[in-house]
């Protein structure tokens, strides 16, 4: 049995990781995993045909591809068992691993709330992600539900990038009122904004609390170490790998294809990255 697992994904950790599960699961389950590179916006239909051309069994599609509706006709059209993992809205006809994004997200701004913080600013993910919309509704949940009054100057738009949370959190902080937290969206903006912290003079979390989502690699490599929801990636990526070798098993033998949806649980890990807003940042100073 041949699977394949398309990427593109612009977070280094996060792939890391979920090829790390991948690998592991597939060898237990004795298949034959096909990686391939498949970036949204550069041939990825092309890629996908030339995965079904190669007598592929089934795919596998992480974030962002698993968002990708041109790549899931192509293999739904092609009859391909497809799991598509973390994204927010399943597709009909596919099998999918996530978790509650939506409830990761407001825990993780209530938590904020409960430390004191009133200005809470808020890192988009990518538009074009699913996910990116159930974090969004999350913090605004959240925020609803301690009554405090919705700001969109705390909420600027990012990209799961290093470089665009670089920029959210300086449009963040150049603001008049600024944060006293901020909550990034992926673990790769919440490390580019402690970096922004630090440039600025700024003592994280004495002087702004940051949090990020995903709990990869890189929570536990900057200084501080960051508080950050844990998202069991190279666990969803395991789930992904059983959940299309049962379908395609299911569908050897005459059954309906599988198109179950697993959802694993989240985790607010605290690290050192928050505190109480213990007082006013201080005048900013630019590098």
């Amino acid at each position: 049995m041949r699977i394949g697992l398309l990427y593109s994904n612009p977070s280094a950790a996060y792939l890391s990781e979920f090829l790390v599960g991948s690998l592991e699961q597939a060898s237990r389950s004795d298949v034959q995993l096909i990686v391939e590179k498949c970036d949204i916006g550069d041939h990825e239909i092309e890629v996908a045909r030339h995965m079904i051309e190669s007598g592929i069994d089934g795919v596998i599609l992480p974030p962002p591809l698993c968002d990708s509706r041109a790549v899931l006709d192509v293999l739904t059209e092609a009859g391909v068992p497809t799991v598509v993992v973390a994204t927010g809205s399943p597709p009909e006809g596919s099998a999918a691993v996530t978790i509650d994004d939506f409830e990761a997200a407001r825990a993780m701004t209530e938590h904020l709330v409960k430390l004191g913080h009133s200005r809470i600013g808020f890192i988009i993910g990518n538009p074009n992600q699913t996910a990116s919309r159930l974090r969004h509704e999350g913090y605004l949940a959240a925020i609803a539900d301690a009554g405090l009054a919705p700001d969109e100057s705390l909420v600027v738009g990012g990209l799961f990038t290093y470089r665009s949370g670089l920029d959210g959190a300086e449009q963040l902080l150049d603001a008049k009122d600024a944060p006293t937290a901020i909550f990034a969206s992926n673990d790769d903006m919440a490390a580019a904004t402690v970096a922004v912290a630090h440039r600025r003079g700024l003592d994280v979390p004495g002087d702004l609390t940051v949090c990020g989502f995903d709990d990869s690699a890189l929570a536990t490599t900057i200084w501080p170490e960051l508080t950050t929801i844990h998202q069991p990636i190279a666990d969803m990526s395991r789930a992904a790998v059983e959940l299309l070798v049962s379908a395609i098993f299911n569908r050897r033998s005459g059954g309906k294809d599988a198109n179950g949806h697993v959802v694993l649980d989240y985790t607010l890990v605290r690290r050192q990255s928050d505190a109480a807003p213990r007082r006013r940042p201080p005048s900013r100073v630019h590098a």
